[in-house]
């Protein structure tokens, strides 16, 4: 994985240390969904091996016979259980995937972790026919390998299908180990009770995990939904206040355009040129127009857009305060810092991880001051772009500034500052 990461990035050659920091690095931008998923295979991955360790190792050490044929096949039963574990391991990421949608299970996957299953139980079987084992360690060998073939395999099947077949399994087994030693009744309840509690478990450990992801990644996928959504809201209000624009003026000059075109036919040369000229004036008068839309200078609403914001953010799960004084503000600061709240919530959306976000308005003795603060601080979100840059061309234009930096650990922080006597007009 730390090999394909590197080549993607065009890191091929590059020393451990980089090749570490070039990891640090991608676990930082990662979604909440991306690392609550890693985290969670990373369980799934060591689940096995322990299990291994205290269920199957620990007992076999203190329960074995010291016989020649029970310590071969203990010794067997050991390796078929690290292959098993290797193979869960295998199995988890495409098990996973396909209950996640993702992509189908491969062809066969499920041949090799069935046939360890088989020959571990099989194992256990022979072991408890020839009292090579103790019973309490039989039980828990069983336990052992159920549960490392059962945690991926029940992201394969439905619920009602995994307990069925465990059911059956478990009457089999319970059968078969109470023909091998039928002189043990307590023993063979045990098992019955084991096979039940390690169907059980991994059924809570995978299923219920799968589940919790399932519904991780269909918050990620509604963000990013909703931060789309707001970039399509922001491009249809560009088109209508284009239309707004354009509209009106195109249809008046094309009236006063018609009847120049009449005048001058008719021999009215200087009405004529008078409609020309207002055509000229239009025209220049909707270039300036255009230009103050382009540019975002056109009038904003502050308080419509310090209540969109909190909806939006609310929208998509992200906690949003906002605390804003009661002050009039001239109409271009007004509207420089709408732009600031909207950027914001958009970046909010759309880069970090953010769970909790705060926008607050005070008017201070010399300056008005907007601050936006979240906890969802990522690289994209700390690298700046385009964005802060036109911000800071719309808060120039009435004085202000903007700053916009990392605020403690993982969190961002975004600044407006409008001078008072740039406010009180």
């Amino acid at each position: 994985m730390l090999e394909k990461t590197a080549r993607r990035a065009g890191t091929r050659g590059l020393g451990p240390g980089r090749i570490r920091a070039l990891r640090e690095r991608h676990w930082r931008v990662r979604s909440k969904a991306e690392r609550v998923e890693l985290t969670t295979l990373g369980m799934w991955h060591m689940t096995p091996w322990l299990l291994s360790v205290s269920w199957l190792l620990t007992p076999l050490i203190g329960g074995l016979r010291h016989r020649p044929l029970p310590l071969a096949l203990g010794a067997l039963l050991l390796v078929v259980g690290a292959a098993q574990c290797a193979a869960a391991d295998r199995l988890t990421r495409p098990a996973l995937d396909q209950y996640l949608g993702r992509a189908p299970l491969p062809g066969g996957a499920l041949r090799t972790p069935v046939v360890l299953l088989g020959t571990a139980l099989a194992l256990i079987v022979a072991l408890t026919a020839l009292d090579g084992v103790e019973s309490w360690t039989a039980r828990l060998a069983v336990g052992a390998v159920l549960m490392a073939f059962g945690q991926p395999y029940t992201l394969l099947v439905p619920m009602a299908v995994y307990l069925r077949r465990a059911g059956a399994l478990t009457v089999v087994l319970v059968a078969v180990l109470g023909l091998a030693r039928p002189d043990d009744g307590a023993g063979v309840l045990g098992v019955g009770l084991t096979v039940a509690f390690a169907v059980v478990f991994a059924l809570g450990a995978g299923r219920t995990g799968a589940w919790t992801l399932s519904v991780l990644w269909e918050a990620e996928r509604a963000r990013e939904v909703q931060a789309r959504l707001a970039v399509a809201e922001e491009r249809l209000r560009f088109g209508r206040d284009l239309h707004d624009v354009l509209g009106r003026n195109l249809s008046v000059i094309s009236l006063k355009s018609e009847l120049a075109v009449q005048l001058a036919r008719r021999g009215r040369a200087e009405a004529a040129a008078e409609q020309m000229a207002e055509v000229q004036h239009i025209a220049q008068e909707s270039q300036r127009e255009v230009r103050e839309v382009v540019r975002g200078y056109r009038e904003a609403d502050l308080t419509a857009e310090l209540a969109g914001a909190r909806g939006v953010l609310g929208a998509a799960g992200i906690e949003c305060s906002v605390r804003a004084e009661d002050v009039v503000l001239p109409v271009p600061v007004q509207s420089a810092l709408a732009w600031v709240v909207r950027e914001a919530a958009t970046n909010v959306l759309r880069h970090g991880d953010a769970r909790h976000c705060a926008v607050e308005l005070v008017t201070g003795k010399d300056h008005v001051v907007l601050t936006v603060e979240n906890d969802g601080a990522g690289e994209s979100a700390a690298s700046g772009g385009s964005g802060l840059a036109g911000l800071r061309e719309r808060l120039a234009a009435v004085g202000g500034t903007l700053t916009a930096g990392p605020a403690g650990e993982g969190r961002f922080r975004l600044d407006a500052r409008v001078p008072m006597d740039g406010v009180s007009a």
